[in-house]
């Protein structure tokens, strides 16, 4: 990787972010039969190991994703493969979970979030350690415009703050602790943004840039479910960013998900929220400030 203070990065063709073609819901023309029953064993698996609630409507998205894994298994149809993962499931448990995940990201995503941060962090000033948590880091785009806004807002004094980014998905957790992404995912940031902390590729990483390592260090990434009886996140933090997940939770488990986070957070903390999401039905947890963010509720 080398300095990108060099002329702008040569523009380049976005790729496109649109799912393949389904396949019909005619099972005779697919590899193997998916039957409603299948697909509502599907909906409950994933419900009762990762909170996630599947639409009605999702059933074509499951049958193409899962069937990757009954061809690599060697499972001859869905319900051999769904008896294997109730018996125990092993590591399979773990691929059926990202299988089923969809990891839709970009790097300063929602973008009016982050001047909303970049001000409670300087409210909150150098005097004391800043916890910020991330907890649906997907590939890396969200924690990694997290630090940049750190390293804008505090320049070289940054070393107070640190960020713990957390998903449910192994998969994605890997590309983003490498911190390696094709041009085309930058080619939205500014060219400064770009010279300062990014490093561009060369020779077999030609056409890929690289996150600068002062960025890597301040960003710690695990594996986190957010149904599980104990996070291994710890408070207080002072910033949760918990965007464009709660939508794949019904309400009980939203609600049981931000009593957790409550009494994690410091009582000026704030968290945000993804563009559909709201919380009225959490009035006595969190209250709005506007614009997807929370804090504390009165009282708490």
């Amino acid at each position: 990787m080398v300095d990108l203070r060099k002329p702008a990065l040569p523009a380049s063709t976005l790729r496109s972010s649109q799912p393949a073609s389904l396949p019909p819901r005619d099972n005779s023309s697919r590899e193997f039969v998916f039957s409603t029953a299948d697909f509502e064993r599907v909906r409950k698996l994933i419900y009762q190991h990762a909170g996630i609630s599947l639409s009605p409507v999702k059933q074509d998205m499951v049958y193409s994703r899962l069937a990757r894994r009954l061809r690599a298994t060697g499972m001859s149809s869905f319900a051999e493969y769904l008896d294997m993962l109730e018996r125990g499931g092993g590591d399979e448990w773990e691929r059926f979970v990202n299988s089923l995940t969809t990891n839709l990201t970009s790097f300063f995503r929602e973008p009016h979030h982050f001047p909303i941060f970049a001000e409670h962090l300087r409210k909150i000033g150098t005097k004391r350690p800043v916890r910020v948590w991330c907890s649906a880091a997907s590939t890396g785009e969200e924690p990694y415009s997290i630090a940049i806004t750190v390293a804008e807002t505090f320049g070289a004094n940054m070393s107070h703050v640190s960020i713990v980014a957390s998903d449910l998905d192994t998969n994605v957790l890997a590309t983003a602790g490498k911190g390696v992404y094709p041009i085309e995912r930058v080619e939205k940031l500014s060219p400064e943004r770009l010279r300062k902390f990014f490093l561009r590729g060369t020779g077999s990483q030609e056409g890929f840039v690289s996150v600068r390592p002062e960025l890597k260090q301040m960003v710690t990434f695990q594996r986190l479910n957010l149904l599980d009886t104990s996070y291994s996140v710890k408070g207080p933090l002072d910033i949760i960013f918990c965007r464009n997940v709660m939508i794949y939770f019904d309400k009980p488990t939203q609600y049981k998900i931000l009593s957790r986070f409550a009494p994690m957070m410091q009582p000026d903390g704030l968290m945000f929220a993804g563009h559909s999401e709201s919380f009225l039905h959490a009035a006595d947890l969190f209250k709005s400030q506007g614009k997807t963010v929370y804090s504390l509720a009165q009282g708490r």
